[in-house]
């Protein structure tokens, strides 16, 4: 199975692991968000990453390329069948999608992507705004949410901790990482997520990836 994008992306991230997660064998296409060129295009029409092929199908979009991979290799279950349970991941999924990384994505777009990938000045005031305004607030949240518990959702591993994952290690390529003097529960939680294999081959790539960018441009 081919997925087209870039990890440092939470999307992408998010369907390569969740693949990953089933023990399916994921291969990586580099690919930027809006590429243009005519095979991609017959992909993902309107340029998004993730894009997936698998065999002769194609698919874009990391919620319909998860809601796919979920139906066609149901074991490991990694969303629920209980209605609660199903609710509440989707719930933290959407959350990621739509308010972490909504806030990373202004810190990453202005510290790194701008800057680093897309050799255009990166707007530092808005960035800072975001950490100090809104990212308290979201740490917060899941300091209560993972406090006493290993997972978000009941008693085992789902599509809410990878989001949930995803998008924070997305946002943390451009803001200081979770100190356990802070928010000592959330620090232990992601410790953990991070650990799992799928998560941390990735990461490394991704943090070598941006250093090597950085030394070139002399960030």
């Amino acid at each position: 199975m081919k997925i087209y994008g870039s990890t440092i992306s939470p999307f992408v991230r998010k369907a390569v692991v969740f693949a990953e997660e089933k023990g399916l064998a994921v291969e990586l296409i580099p690919t930027a968000p809006g590429d243009t060129t005519p095979a991609f295009r017959a992909i993902s029409p309107f340029g998004q990453i993730p894009a997936m092929v698998d065999d002769d199908f194609a698919l874009a979009d990391s919620s319909a390329i998860i809601a796919y991979l979920e139906a066609k290799h149901p074991d490991p279950v990694l969303i629920p069948a209980d209605a609660q349970a199903r609710g509440r991941t989707i719930w933290f999924d959407e959350l990621a999608d739509t308010v972490i990384f909504a806030t990373g994505r202004t810190m990453l777009f202005n510290r790194v992507v701008g800057p680093l990938f897309r050799g255009v000045p990166g707007d530092a005031a808005a960035a800072d705004a975001a950490e100090r305004d809104q990212w308290p607030a979201i740490l917060a949240y899941l300091e209560q949410a993972v406090t006493g518990r290993d997972f978000l959702v009941g008693d085992g591993f789902t599509l809410a901790d990878i989001a949930v994952t995803s998008a924070l290690a997305s946002s943390l390529h451009a803001t200081a990482p979770i100190e356990a003097a802070g928010h000592p529960e959330l620090a232990r939680y992601l410790d953990t997520m991070l650990a799992r294999p799928a998560f941390a081959r990735r990461l490394e790539a991704e943090r070598g990836f941006i250093a090597k960018v950085r030394a070139k441009v002399g960030a």
